[in-house]
């Protein structure tokens, strides 16, 4: 699996399907890190090692990818497939990136829902919940320290904190009202919204690349109106198909067709990365549907931390434990139940990523030139940090007052929390390392109090 080591004027030679598929299917067991990670190890790499791409092309797909709903570093992965390898490339490359991640996840889940009631599986998560309580406040303050450079964006994040905290409105609502205040403020004041794409430019010198700066467009890449028709229709197809199927034999309120749907809808929603969308899911699965609680919710959440593939793969935990926990197929088919709705919510999750990718990549290759943010996504970006905000001072009451005011404070956790925080913000420690720790450190707290 390791290229061979290139003579730094020497272009690599051209990559087999084949070639190309192994490396995806490797990529997708060891992507771990969140996107920051994914996108390092894929330069790394396609940029960096095996030169089947230069920085500056690389850069230009990346920066597309910012701007879409849905996970980058996955939709990065389809686009440079595609690129490589026209549609079949596109789609092995994007679904190589998620289904390690989707069989993981089920398994996980499986021994979630039948050993979590013992007492070494309950102290462990017990731990992890206050590390999680702390990585969502360090998302917060990782995408407010990125985004909120001035008091318009600032004042966008503080009214978005209030109007899902103190009125309650539905994220959807609140994106919506965010981009329409960042396009009305990009014309009276845009240089307060032009924030940048945010991974700068590819550097002016570099070794010579299989795709280099250069290398002209290839043909499948190439614009033509009759192909973009084809890939929306074929996408809308793969969409509709499904849901009129869940329709027809089931109906409308089922739990597999409200997924669908709930689902489908997330994904279009996703600006600003999965904590993004977190609360959106937050909402829905646990406040209106009830599919899961909101402590599984944050179970959930640490597994999707420590599981290679984006972390919106969470939704396949949250589908799971719906399907599982509804008994869609009976009471002796729970492991089927919980098969088939993780699996529902990862198609209908995922499905635009690939649309979007196949359908707009060939716009994108017309013009080589950085892609910036627009001010309605840097308006939506902004609103997202308060909602990120408002979801973690949600975890944090249900981790410090489990029951209610009445029920006392939770210094144990409440301490965790804190070393976790800590950990992750002023140390700079990994993510995994975070919630190993914090696991291992409540299964010990847990032991002690309830020997």
């Amino acid at each position: 699996m390791s290229p061979s080591p290139l003579a730094d004027n020497t272009p690599p030679p051209p990559v087999s399907f084949w070639q190309a598929l192994l490396f995806w299917l490797k990529l997708g067991f060891i992507s771990f890190g969140g996107p920051a990670g994914q996108i390092a190890l894929m330069h790394q790499e396609l940029v960096d090692k095996r030169r089947w791409i230069s920085e500056r092309r690389f850069l230009h797909a990346l920066n597309y990818c910012m701007l879409l709903p849905g996970p980058e570093a996955q939709q990065l992965a389809t686009y440079l497939g595609w690129l490589m390898h026209r549609v079949p490339g596109g789609i092995v490359a994007g679904a190589l990136f998620v289904l390690p991640s989707l069989l993981i996840l089920i398994g996980l889940s499986w021994l979630y829902v039948a050993l979590g009631h013992t007492a070494i599986v309950a102290g462990l998560f017990w731990g992890i919940k206050p590390a999680v309580t702390a990585l969502v406040l360090q998302a917060a303050w990782r995408v407010g320290n990125r985004t909120l450079r001035n008091p318009w964006l600032w004042s966008i994040a503080a009214v978005a904190f209030l109007a899902i905290f103190a009125v309650g409105l539905p994220f959807p609502l609140i994106v919506a009202c965010a981009a329409t205040i960042g396009y009305i403020g990009g014309r009276i004041a845009p240089a307060q919204f032009a924030t940048g794409g945010g991974h700068g430019k590819a550097s002016g010198t570099h070794h010579p690349a299989l795709i280099d700066d250069h290398t002209p467009t290839p043909p499948h890449a190439q614009f033509r109106w009759s192909r973009l028709a084809s890939v929306i229709g074929v996408g809308l197809l793969l969409w509709l198909l499904p849901m009129a199927a869940l329709y027809q034999y089931y109906g409308w309120q089922h739990t597999l067709t409200q997924m669908g749907w709930f689902f489908t809808k997330a994904a279009l929603l996703t600006f600003g990365g999965a904590y993004a969308v977190l609360p959106y899911v937050f909402q829905g699965a646990v406040g209106h549907y009830g599919w899961l609680s909101s402590g599984q919710m944050m179970d959930g959440l640490a597994l999707g931390e420590t599981t290679p593939g984006p972390l919106i793969m969470v939704v396949a935990f949250v589908g799971f434990l719906g399907g599982y926990g509804k008994a869609l197929f009976g009471p002796d088919a729970l492991l089927l139940a919980g098969v088939v709705a993780a699996s529902l919510v990862t198609w209908f999750t995922f499905l635009p990523s690939f649309l979007f990718i196949l359908a707009g990549g060939p716009l994108v290759e017309r013009s080589h030139h950085t892609l910036s943010l627009t001010a309605p996504l840097t308006a939506i970006t902004a609103a997202v940090v308060g909602v990120i905000l408002n979801l973690a001072l949600f975890f944090a009451w249900h981790l410090l007052w489990p029951k209610g005011w009445q029920g006392g404070f939770e210094w144990a956790a409440a301490l965790l929390a804190l070393a976790a925080g800590v950990a992750l913000l002023y140390f700079k420690r990994n993510v995994i390392e975070v919630i190993i720790a914090s696991a291992l450190a409540g299964l010990l707290i847990q032991t002690l109090l309830h020997p």
